[in-house]
């Protein structure tokens, strides 16, 4: 039982390690303008983060502003005056999601602030406590539902590389065929445009009688 549940746990991390659905990181906002991060990622996928002003050390707590928009430019989520919060969200769209940060205007004593980033995606996303308690599954078995998950959106992830993949010959494809009927109308310019010009130069040394 403890081999298998090693086992279990190994394949887990494996799994996950190869799945890009999670990332934690520390933003230090400018005294003016916008810092943003941006993530890649496909239709009908939950995406969970959390955000959190990191305190200073002075008495006056800095405040910020967040922005989160769409790869078509819609607002997915949108704060002012806050130091710290949540947002969640189903991606419609599949693109780059632009998480934008910056400090509140009315706040005037810092000259940088530092932000705390826990951003989620898919099945990292996924409240497994939740689950368990519902299904009442634990251990070996709870594991388990995780690698089914891990191996749900890896299949995904596969099924959306396939799709660009084909996108992007169908559009090679495309060009090569436009550069190449290019190139055979560029050929039958150059070969009319000399054609005129053997007939000029011929009817003009007629015309000099050196012919």
């Amino acid at each position: 039982m403890g081999k298998m549940m090693l086992c279990t746990l190994g394949i887990s991390l494996c799994l996950f390690s190869i799945i890009p659905s999670a990332f934690g990181i520390w933003l230090t906002l400018p005294s003016s303008g916008t810092k943003c991060v941006s993530e890649e990622i496909q239709t009908n996928v939950v995406v969970l983060t959390d955000y959190v002003v990191i305190p200073d050390g002075s008495s006056l707590q800095p405040s910020i502003g967040v922005k989160v928009t769409s790869p078509y430019g819609n607002n997915l989520y949108y704060k002012e005056n806050t130091t710290h919060g949540n947002f969640a969200f189903t991606t419609q769209e599949t693109g780059n999601y632009l998480a934008c940060f910056w400090i509140d205007p009315h706040y005037q004593g810092a000259k940088e602030v530092s932000v705390s980033l826990d951003w989620k995606t898919g099945i990292a996303a996924k409240d497994w406590e939740s689950v368990a308690r519902k299904e009442k599954i634990e251990g070996v078995e709870l594991e388990l539902r995780k690698l089914e998950g891990a191996v749900e959106a890896i299949h995904e992830n596969l099924l959306y590389l396939k799709g660009r993949e084909a996108e992007m010959r169908a559009v090679s494809e495309r060009t090569n065929t436009r550069v190449a009927w290019f190139s055979i109308m560029s050929l039958g310019i150059c070969i009319g445009v000399s054609g005129l010009q053997l007939w000029h130069l011929k009817r003009f040394f007629q015309k000099k009688k050196l012919i």
